[in-house]
């Protein structure tokens, strides 16, 4: 596809998905559904570009599971809110699940900074899911966001440009290189798409917020007011949450941990197939699924 189509549509093209946009608690917000099965949402972590960043993972997904995949306000395709809070975030949430009911409780997949407010939000309103899988989370252990992250990140907030979004590549994938190689043009799309939505001010706004709210410690006894199973989903080179923090707490609170191996944060993007494989095994005691098989 040219270079002149929109980088978000190069992202998300020959996707099984429809896009609309809905209004969710007083937020206008973009989303993408499709697929069949039982119903599974994704809420992406704290990026720029929203839920797109899904769409390695989409298709293979897709023929399991009816899909919904949100930008969460103020990033993505969504417009700014207010604030971005657990408070907010949960009145946002509980709309959103209004708005895309279905006839069963859907499950959740959620990824690092958001991955701490849907945590919040399972721990006072377990009833409305089905099951909840963690994935790359800070917020449910000790964290401390690295320096050469930090300052990575307030780096492409400030100068968003290719140079200074190559530069904060190698945080959040394990071989950035690598990874460009699978598919070099839809990583081109992605990085285009990423440094558009970060040159806009309630993104950058969007996502001060968010990294303030999901890296906050959820104490313990919080986590265990959810109660639907909890399943964690890690790479086992994350450099930006450590697999360590995922270790600890799959010791005290017996939650089980499903590890994605030669991955770094985003193992969706970086070995899709191997996540699909490690997502459906943390679901499967909930959704009653065949075992997967490789080459999905």
């Amino acid at each position: 596809m040219g270079t002149a189509v929109e980088p978000r549509q190069r992202v998300l093209s020959g996707l099984p998905v429809s896009e609309r946009r809905v209004s969710v608690a007083g937020s206008s917000t973009t989303l993408l559904e499709g697929g069949e099965g039982p119903t599974l949402i994704l809420l992406h972590g704290g990026i720029e570009c929203g839920g797109a960043y899904w769409s390695p993972v989409i298709p293979p997904l897709a023929r399991s599971f009816r899909l919904v995949v949100p930008d969460v306000p103020g990033v993505g395709e969504s417009a700014p809110p207010r604030r971005i809070d657990a408070a907010a975030f949960g009145e946002w949430f509980r709309a959103l699940l209004q708005e895309t009911n279905s006839a069963e409780k859907p499950s959740l997949l959620a990824h690092s900074m958001v991955g701490s407010l849907a945590a919040r939000f399972a721990a006072g309103d377990s009833d409305r899911l089905r099951s909840l899988v963690l994935y790359g989370v800070p917020g449910i252990g000790p964290f401390q966001m690295p320096f050469g992250l930090m300052a990575a990140a307030i780096r492409f907030s400030l100068r968003h440009n290719d140079a200074s979004f190559e530069r904060f590549l190698p945080w959040p994938f394990l071989e950035p290189e690598r990874t460009r190689e699978r598919d070099p043009e839809w990583f081109r799309a992605f990085a285009a798409y990423m440094v558009s939505r970060a040159s806009v001010p309630h993104v950058r706004r969007a996502m001060r917020q968010l990294i303030a709210a999901g890296k906050k410690r959820i104490p313990d006894d919080e986590l265990r007011r959810i109660r639907v199973p909890v399943a964690l989903l890690w790479g086992d080179q994350d450099r930006m949450t450590p697999l360590s923090l995922a270790e600890g707490t799959s010791a005290r609170l017996g939650w089980p941990l499903h590890v994605v191996h030669d991955a770094g944060h985003v193992p969706h993007i970086e070995q899709p197939a191997a996540f699909v494989e490690s997502l459906k095994a943390a679901l499967m005691p909930e959704e009653g699924l065949e075992p997967p098989t490789r080459g999905l």
